[in-house]
Order: C-alpha cells, then structure tokens, then sequence
C-alpha cells in the first residue's frame, strides 16, 4: 500500500447520519433507502454513537436511538495512513470509522473503501491463509427468522446457502435480512395482581387481577425460506486467487464476502473483506 494513501483520499464525504433524538425507524429507513450497513449519530452537530444492522437485529423491540447505538465510537483523523485504519478496524472487530477534523465530521471510511484501494494494487499472494474458518451456511428451505437468529448466535453477517447435494446456490446477508424486514407494530397482555390476600387461590385475589395491554414494535423477519431471499449465483473465488483479484471483484460487485469453493462449487470457505485487511500489515 503506497505510504501517501491518506484517509482522506478514500472516504466518502457525503455521509448518512441521524440525530439524537430519533428512532429505529428513521435509522432502518435510511439503510434500505441508501443501501448502507450503519449510520453515525449526531447531537448538537458531534458524532456520539452509531447504529448499524447488527445492532438493529439484535434489539428489535428497542425504538430509542439513545438505547440501540454504540455509544463513543473510534474515530480517525482525515491526514492518517490507511494502515493506521486498518489496524483500528482489525483489533476492534468493527467496519466503519468516522472521520473527524477536530470536533467536526468530515467522512466516514469503512472497509469496503480501503480494499477498493487494495483493488489497483498488484498483491498475487493466494487468499487461502486469509481464509475465516467461522463459516455458517444454511439450508436453503430453512425460514428466514431461524437463518438470523443463527447468524446473531454465531456472530456473522453471512451464510453460503447449500441445497440438499451440499452445493452452493446462494448467499444470504444482514443486509438481505434487513431489506425484507418490516416494522411490526401489536398489543400484547400482561395480568397484574392488586390483591393483597397471601392466598393466591382465594376468589378475592381473582377479582383484583386486571390485565394490562401494551403496545410493542418490532422489527420482523418475514416467515419466507433462505431461497426466497438469497443472493443467487453469489459471485465466488477459489482458494489459489490472489488478494488483489478479490479485491477487485467485492469493488467491482459491492460486495464484502465471497464463498470460496472448489471445481464441484462444493463450499471450502468464506472470504470476508475484513479478512483481507490483513494483508496491510505485511505490505
């Protein structure tokens, strides 16, 4: 990576934001409308959190903004090397860094915009090494709420979805998840006791018992099959390409994992951009 690739060169300027105080579903409209994957928080005009798709599937009941984002986010000033952001976004496992010019937002780098910068580089070393093991692929008739949940308990944002001859025939992301995803809105039930008898049979106590209704919003996964939401055809790389070639291929599609398969498309792997990153460190 050429020592004058400075963050500024590569973020994007133009950034998505919310403000406090806002709600989840001004957040999950921002994402499918723009097709991004998480969004800074602003109050007074200073960045104090973020929200992304993950934490939006993991709480789907929480509507406060204040309560869904991660609160005091890692930045990163517009003059350093992508290096430095690459080391940040390896050792805390997160995708997006703000950029701040003092207390001002001036861009937002993620991972998506340092491997297109790895893209016009000529790295041929193969990916096998870079390979992440935490793979989780599904079957592709298994309901689209049991395929979140298991990538929620297993800490992904993907699955390669095989058929029953154990090929690959598709990919499902959060980012698929969330796109046909709906907001819910029910009331539900609660009893309450205001009885004080210690008999909890006495027909006293039944008569103080009301039931309390509540309303709840959620956000819901559709009761559809991984088939009904899959990538199909998911773009794929084999364990012999080179790092650079990858790169390009996520830039050129959008993308940031791909499986990786063998001659059969009998799935070997997955391939994620933030494994990729790992290759700064050494060039």
């Amino acid at each position: 990576m050429p020592e004058n690739t400075i963050i500024e060169q590569i973020m994007v300027r133009d950034v998505a934001c919310t403000t406090l105080p806002g709600s989840r579903d001004e957040v999950l409209k921002i994402l499918k409308d723009k097709h991004i994957s998480g969004v800074p928080v602003l109050k007074d005009n200073k960045v104090v959190g973020l929200v992304t798709r993950t934490i939006l599937l993991r709480k789907p009941e929480e509507e406060q903004l204040a309560l869904l984002m991660a609160r005091n986010p890692i930045t990163i000033a517009p003059d350093a090397d992508i290096t430095d952001a690459a080391v940040l976004l390896i050792d805390n496992k997160i995708r997006r860094l703000p950029v701040m010019d003092g207390e001002n937002l001036v861009g937002l780098v993620t991972i998506s915009d340092i491997i297109g910068s790895m893209a016009d580089l000529n790295i041929t070393e193969s990916i096998g090494q870079y390979l992440n093991n935490g793979v989780v692929p599904v079957w592709y008739e298994t309901p689209l709420p049991v395929v979140a949940r298991v990538m929620e308990l297993a800490h992904v944002k993907a699955s390669p979805v095989l058929d029953s001859n154990l090929e690959l025939v598709g990919i499902i992301s959060d980012r698929d998840i969330i796109s046909s995803s709906i907001i819910e809105d029910t009331v539900e039930m609660t009893d309450m006791s205001a009885g004080t008898d210690d008999d909890a049979w006495t027909w006293e106590s039944m008569r103080d018992t009301m039931s309390i209704y509540y309303s709840v919003s959620r956000i819901k996964v559709p009761n559809v099959i991984a088939k009904d939401v899959m990538i199909k055809n998911p773009i794929t790389a084999a364990s012999i390409s080179g790092v650079s070639d990858c790169a390009r291929k996520m830039k050129r599609n959008k993308i940031d994992q791909m499986p990786v398969v063998n001659a059969n498309r009998k799935l070997m792997g997955i391939l994620r951009d933030s494994d990729l990153l790992k290759t700064l460190l050494k060039h």
